[in-house]
């Protein structure tokens, strides 16, 4: 079985298709899914999905992008955190790719973020882009490495991969990965240690292979699977019982709500 480490299934797209989508996490042998919070104003329906449904699991946070709204605070988001069902700390992180004007901003609200994780004892969520140096700077800072987490959707070079490593945390590829242009993501992909691997899809985006430019979903995370598998040269089988096992180790807050389930 597989985990997606990852994804945006209470985003408009894919939401009205909760049924369908739950069906084809089955028949693609997909038992877990993270759904991933972006911004505070629609956590209670990020949380909604995960108190409905046994296989899903919620976090807390506001992206790096994300304009307007509330503006988390270490004590807010542990506050929200507190709920069982929250298993992390996140999305958060630093885009300069999509909002470098805006650096200061995203800097502080990140370091609230890994405040409020270290506070609650649960894992962060990182999202990076051409911003590596200030990321691992400010995880430095702020002792992440006390709660560690996952580098989400990983494009990074293995000298960022491994500095994260250090620090903690897991490293997850998403759809890009099957890529014929991801020379680099390949290559981290066969570098990671077995104990740092992750799988997801970032679904409603980033469709892998065979369904690259069409709407993602959690099914899809095994096309990702079979993709590090074939080039880590080891059975998809192996490759399951690693991603799934790191899963419940790195978001230890769900293993009690597995037994559960």
């Amino acid at each position: 079985m597989l985990v997606d480490s990852h994804c945006h299934i209470d985003f408009p797209e894919l939401l009205p298709r909760i049924e369908e989508i739950a069906d084809n996490m089955r028949g693609q042998g997909v038992s877990h899914a993270l759904c991933v919070c972006v911004n505070l104003e629609d956590f209670p329906r990020v949380l909604r999905l995960a108190e409905e449904r046994d296989n899903i699991f919620a976090s807390v946070g506001v992206h790096p992008d994300h304009e307007g709204g509330e503006e988390p605070t270490e004590a807010r988001l542990a506050e929200l955190a507190a709920h069982p069902r929250v298993v992390a700390i996140g999305e958060t992180g630093l885009d300069y790719y999509r909002k470098p004007e805006n650096a200061g901003l995203q800097q502080s609200r990140f370091r609230e973020h890994i405040r409020a994780a270290r506070r609650t004892g649960k894992p962060l969520i990182i999202h990076t882009r051409e911003s590596a140096e200030d990321t691992l700077r400010l995880l430095t800072e702020e002792g992440a490495a006390e709660v560690g987490g996952v580098m989400h959707c990983f494009t990074e070079s293995w000298a960022v991969a491994e500095a994260a490593i250090a620090m903690n945390f897991c490293i997850s590829f998403s759809g890009i990965v099957t890529f014929k242009s991801a020379v680099t993501p390949k290559e981290v992909a066969r570098l990671v240690p077995a104990d740092r691997l992750l799988v997801e899809t970032d679904s409603p985006y980033l469709a892998p292979v065979p369904f690259r430019g069409k709407l993602n979903e959690p099914a899809f995370v095994r096309h990702v699977a079979e993709e590090i598998a074939r080039l880590r040269e080891i059975p998809i089988a192996e490759l399951e019982q690693l991603t799934t096992g790191n899963f419940f180790r790195l978001f230890r807050h769900a293993v009690e709500l597995r037994r559960t389930a």
